[in-house]
């Protein structure tokens, strides 16, 4: 690798010689490595095709759940996330004992992997909202449900400066990661004071298809928010909300 000197600074290709910029300035290097048709049909490659097709079926699987869970993602993600959810998908490709590798799937391995899972790795749901609850499901009613026992908010939950309020929310969505759809559903418990006033013991539900035989998964996510002149504006633009994985249901 070549770094370029003098007043010009080129972009581009020229012969085999690419220009480009990075960080560390204009750089220069050049083409080279092994062409895609030896990757694509060279039996000493066999390993590397399998390797990028189970790493591409990952990246599609968390394409499906980030889009089956962008309306509670919206505001409790890091930047991340498309990479940290990649990796886990790809651990869970890995525990597919049924099939072949480079065929592996997300639905036949163990997707347990994927329960406490924080899209925002900033502000874990662990750390953040300290009320006890069960994650549960129904597979025959398609029912998922979050019990909440009963809680203060200002001894229950971690809130950032400047919290007045606040909102706990639940979704569930069942994944069809073949046909790349999804069926999601949310519930949440309105906006509340965040106060020493405790909260009664509630339920958050949503119901999915009855008896389906596709997997579920459940998350509980948390957001803050700041009342000003009858307005109530996301705190610190959701740097603070949480959002994880607390329920995983696969046949």
């Amino acid at each position: 690798m070549a770094k370029q000197a003098g007043i010009i600074k080129l972009k581009g290709t020229i012969d085999d010689i690419s220009f480009y910029r990075t960080a560390d300035g204009h750089m220069a290097r050049a083409k080279g490595g092994i062409s895609r048709q030896r990757i694509l049909n060279d039996p000493a490659f066999q390993r590397t095709r399998e390797n990028g097709s189970e790493f591409g079926t990952a990246g599609k699987g968390g394409k499906l759940i980030r889009n089956a869970l962008r309306s509670l993602m919206q505001h409790a993600k890091d930047r991340l996330v498309v990479a940290r959810l990649t990796k886990v998908l790809l651990s869970i490709i890995k525990t597919d004992a049924t099939n072949e590798r480079g065929l592996r799937t997300i639905e036949n391995g163990n997707m347990d992997l994927l329960l406490d899972f924080n899209f925002n790795d900033a502000a874990p749901l662990g750390t953040t909202l300290y009320a006890a609850f069960d994650a549960l499901f129904d597979r025959v009613t398609g029912e998922a449900t979050i019990d909440l026992e009963a809680y203060s908010p200002m001894v229950r939950i971690a809130a950032p400066a400047g919290t007045t309020h606040y909102r706990i929310a639940m979704g569930a969505a069942e994944l069809d990661f073949p046909n790349m759809q999804f069926e999601f559903s949310t519930s949440n418990s309105g906006i509340q004071a965040y106060d020493p006033v405790e909260v009664p013991a509630s339920s958050l539900t949503v119901t999915l298809t009855p008896a389906s035989a596709l997997p579920v998964v459940q998350v509980v996510g948390i957001e803050f928010f700041q009342l000003v002149n009858g307005e109530y504006y996301p705190l610190k633009n959701g740097a603070n909300n949480a959002l994880a994985v607390v329920g995983v249901d696969n046949i």
